[in-house]
Protein backbone atom coordinates (compact mmCIF):
# COMPACT_ATOMS: atom_id res chain seq x y z
CA UNK A 1 0.00 0.00 0.00
CA UNK A 2 1.19 3.61 -0.65
CA UNK A 3 -1.21 5.72 0.86
CA UNK A 4 -3.13 5.26 4.12
CA UNK A 5 -6.00 7.38 4.91
CA UNK A 6 -6.88 7.86 9.03
CA UNK A 7 -9.61 9.65 10.17
CA UNK A 8 -10.66 9.69 13.49
CA UNK A 9 -13.20 10.45 16.38
CA UNK A 10 -16.71 11.15 14.96
CA UNK A 11 -16.10 11.56 11.24
CA UNK A 12 -17.51 8.31 10.51
CA UNK A 13 -21.08 10.89 11.24
CA UNK A 14 -19.66 13.35 8.52
CA UNK A 15 -22.57 14.57 5.98
CA UNK A 16 -24.91 14.07 9.69
CA UNK A 17 -22.76 15.94 12.04
CA UNK A 18 -23.08 19.70 11.75
CA UNK A 19 -22.91 19.94 8.11
CA UNK A 20 -22.72 23.96 8.65
CA UNK A 21 -19.26 23.33 9.69
CA UNK A 22 -18.41 19.88 8.16
CA UNK A 23 -20.38 19.51 4.79
CA UNK A 24 -22.71 17.22 3.38
CA UNK A 25 -20.52 14.78 2.29
CA UNK A 26 -20.39 10.97 3.94
CA UNK A 27 -16.56 9.82 4.82
CA UNK A 28 -17.93 6.90 2.02
CA UNK A 29 -18.06 9.59 -0.28
CA UNK A 30 -14.86 11.33 0.36
CA UNK A 31 -13.56 7.84 0.16
CA UNK A 32 -14.67 6.82 -2.67
CA UNK A 33 -13.15 10.45 -4.34
CA UNK A 34 -10.17 9.11 -3.33
CA UNK A 35 -9.88 5.79 -4.58
CA UNK A 36 -10.73 7.30 -7.73
CA UNK A 37 -7.76 9.75 -7.59
CA UNK A 38 -5.46 7.12 -6.42
CA UNK A 39 -6.17 4.77 -8.78
CA UNK A 40 -6.34 7.39 -11.72
CA UNK A 41 -2.69 7.85 -10.29
CA UNK A 42 -1.50 4.19 -10.04
CA UNK A 43 -1.25 3.94 -6.29
CA UNK A 44 -3.19 2.47 -3.91
CA UNK A 45 -4.60 3.58 -1.10
CA UNK A 46 -6.48 2.04 2.27
CA UNK A 47 -8.78 3.68 4.91
CA UNK A 48 -9.50 3.81 8.36
CA UNK A 49 -11.76 5.29 10.73
CA UNK A 50 -12.10 4.97 14.69
CA UNK A 51 -13.44 6.93 17.91
CA UNK A 52 -10.72 5.11 19.93
CA UNK A 53 -7.58 6.70 20.43
CA UNK A 54 -5.73 2.76 20.72
CA UNK A 55 -7.08 1.76 17.45
CA UNK A 56 -5.42 5.14 15.78
CA UNK A 57 -2.20 4.60 17.46
CA UNK A 58 -2.47 0.54 16.48
CA UNK A 59 -3.05 1.45 13.16
CA UNK A 60 -0.18 4.09 12.78
CA UNK A 61 2.52 1.45 13.99
CA UNK A 62 1.27 -1.31 11.86
CA UNK A 63 1.11 1.14 8.98
CA UNK A 64 3.53 -0.12 5.70
CA UNK A 65 2.38 3.15 4.08
CA UNK A 66 4.47 5.45 1.82
CA UNK A 67 2.34 8.50 3.45
CA UNK A 68 -0.15 8.77 6.09
CA UNK A 69 -2.95 11.33 5.43
CA UNK A 70 -4.53 11.99 9.28
CA UNK A 71 -7.56 13.46 10.28
CA UNK A 72 -6.92 13.47 13.73
CA UNK A 73 -10.28 14.96 14.77
CA UNK A 74 -10.58 15.93 18.39
CA UNK A 75 -7.45 14.35 19.15
CA UNK A 76 -5.68 16.72 17.15
CA UNK A 77 -5.76 18.74 20.05
CA UNK A 78 -5.12 16.43 23.25
CA UNK A 79 -3.12 13.04 21.58
CA UNK A 80 0.22 12.93 22.96
CA UNK A 81 0.15 9.58 21.92
CA UNK A 82 -0.90 9.61 18.42
CA UNK A 83 1.84 12.14 18.15
CA UNK A 84 4.06 9.62 19.52
CA UNK A 85 3.42 7.01 17.06
CA UNK A 86 4.21 9.01 14.31
CA UNK A 87 7.57 9.90 15.61
CA UNK A 88 7.97 6.48 16.33
CA UNK A 89 7.54 4.87 12.61
CA UNK A 90 9.14 8.10 11.12
CA UNK A 91 7.37 8.23 8.13
CA UNK A 92 5.71 11.44 6.34
CA UNK A 93 1.95 12.16 6.96
CA UNK A 94 -0.44 15.08 5.57
CA UNK A 95 -2.62 16.65 8.50
CA UNK A 96 -5.81 17.52 7.63
CA UNK A 97 -9.18 19.39 8.79
CA UNK A 98 -12.09 20.12 6.85
CA UNK A 99 -12.56 22.75 8.55
CA UNK A 100 -10.14 26.04 9.50
CA UNK A 101 -8.71 24.97 13.26
CA UNK A 102 -7.56 28.49 13.39
CA UNK A 103 -10.88 29.78 12.97
CA UNK A 104 -12.65 27.96 15.33
CA UNK A 105 -12.83 27.90 18.79
CA UNK A 106 -9.73 28.68 21.07
CA UNK A 107 -9.57 25.34 22.24
CA UNK A 108 -9.38 23.73 18.84
CA UNK A 109 -6.44 26.19 17.51
CA UNK A 110 -3.84 23.75 18.54
CA UNK A 111 -2.49 20.58 16.59
CA UNK A 112 -0.06 18.31 18.51
CA UNK A 113 0.69 16.77 14.89
CA UNK A 114 1.57 20.20 12.52
CA UNK A 115 4.89 20.62 13.66
CA UNK A 116 5.98 17.14 12.60
CA UNK A 117 3.90 17.09 9.67
CA UNK A 118 5.22 16.97 6.17
CA UNK A 119 2.04 19.46 5.71
CA UNK A 120 -1.27 20.63 6.40
CA UNK A 121 -4.15 21.53 4.95
CA UNK A 122 -7.19 22.95 6.97
CA UNK A 123 -10.29 24.71 5.69
CA UNK A 124 -10.61 23.55 2.58
CA UNK A 125 -13.95 20.92 3.27
CA UNK A 126 -13.81 17.42 1.83
CA UNK A 127 -11.39 18.98 -0.89
CA UNK A 128 -8.99 19.15 1.44
CA UNK A 129 -8.70 15.34 1.32
CA UNK A 130 -7.82 15.44 -2.80
CA UNK A 131 -5.27 18.50 -2.10
CA UNK A 132 -3.59 16.20 0.69
CA UNK A 133 -4.19 13.12 -1.89
CA UNK A 134 -2.34 14.92 -4.53
CA UNK A 135 0.46 16.10 -2.71
CA UNK A 136 1.04 12.44 -0.60
CA UNK A 137 1.45 11.27 -4.54
CA UNK A 138 3.86 14.45 -5.51
CA UNK A 139 6.17 13.46 -2.38
CA UNK A 140 6.08 9.19 -3.36
CA UNK A 141 7.10 10.08 -6.86
CA UNK A 142 9.41 12.67 -5.88
CA UNK A 143 11.56 10.35 -3.45
CA UNK A 144 10.77 7.67 -6.50
CA UNK A 145 9.22 4.93 -3.77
Amino acid sequence: MDILVINGPNLNLLGKRQPHIYGNKTIEDINNELHKTAHNNNVTIDFFQSNHEGEIVDKIQQSVAKMIIINPGAYTHTSIAIRDAFLAINKPLIEIHLSNIYNREEFRTKSLLSDIAYGCIFGFGPNGYTLALIEAINYINMKGE
